[in-house]
């Protein structure tokens, strides 16, 4: 069984919690070095088997990387895509404070693609948003959004650069979000996309086709985008 502490908690949570502790409070950033296996059964008491185990849970949530050799260091933040939240939500769900850059916002009438994605006739008037996705100082991805011109009349004067998107769509046009269908692949980053994220040129890219649907089954956004592979996570659960 476990070794537990006065509380209950397990001791390799024990010692997750106060390495997580360290990193909220800042003092400890991306490429700092953790403490030892060794030195962390030392300063919590614990078998070199629980330490083990507590920063093996660590590595596999992303918050530290071990190097063979070399020792554990905090990892680089990352996104996870478990859950369709928005990017406000999925940067908080990291303890980081998203921030957008809006690209370009208009509405057209040629994006064929977009307006097939969305079920509507091939020269309906869509409204194309594109928008740099930043946080921690530094970019992580390019999204493009498409929606019905016609059905959210306005969004384009609503504040898409400091709020969430999906927020704005929620609270001014009554829709409720629920499922989204998504094609995912890899990709390298081209020229323009590799300047906007400030990467090499064929960096690998996490490349995601979303249509996003409200409860109701209808199809309400369709998003494009370009993630950044050293800061996102796709993580999948299988079952047999």
């Amino acid at each position: 069984m476990p070794v537990k502490n006065r509380n209950g908690l397990p001791a390799y949570q024990r010692i997750q919690s106060a390495i997580r502790k360290r990193i909220d409070a800042g003092h400890l950033h991306p490429g700092d070095s953790v403490a030892s296996e060794r030195d962390l059964a030392k300063i919590h008491q614990v078998s070199l088997m629980t330490a083990r185990h507590a920063l093996a849970s660590l590595e596999r949530e992303g918050i530290v990387e071990r190097r063979r050799g070399i020792g554990t260091f905090v990892a680089a933040p990352k996104i996870h895509f478990n859950e369709l939240m928005s990017y406000t939500e999925q940067m908080s769900s990291r303890s980081l404070t998203a921030g957008s850059k809006v690209l370009f916002a208009k509405v057209l009438d040629n994006e064929n693609e977009a307006a097939a994605r969305l079920s509507l006739p091939p020269t309906s008037s869509v409204l194309k948003l594109e928008r740099l996705r930043h946080a921690a100082g530094e970019p992580f991805a390019l999204e493009t959004c498409y929606l019905s011109a016609a059905e959210f009349s306005g969004l384009l004067d609503a504040p898409i650069g400091r709020e969430s998107l999906f927020g704005i769509l929620e609270r001014n046009y009554k829709i409720e979000l629920g499922y989204a269908d998504e094609e995912i692949d890899a990709t390298a980053a081209d020229p323009r996309i590799a300047e906007i994220l400030s990467i090499p040129r064929r960096e690998p890219l996490l490349r995601i086709r979303q249509v996003i649907y409200s409860t109701k089954g209808l199809a309400i956004m369709y998003v494009l985008g370009f993630y950044r592979s050293d800061r996102h996570n796709l993580v999948i659960r299988r079952f047999r």
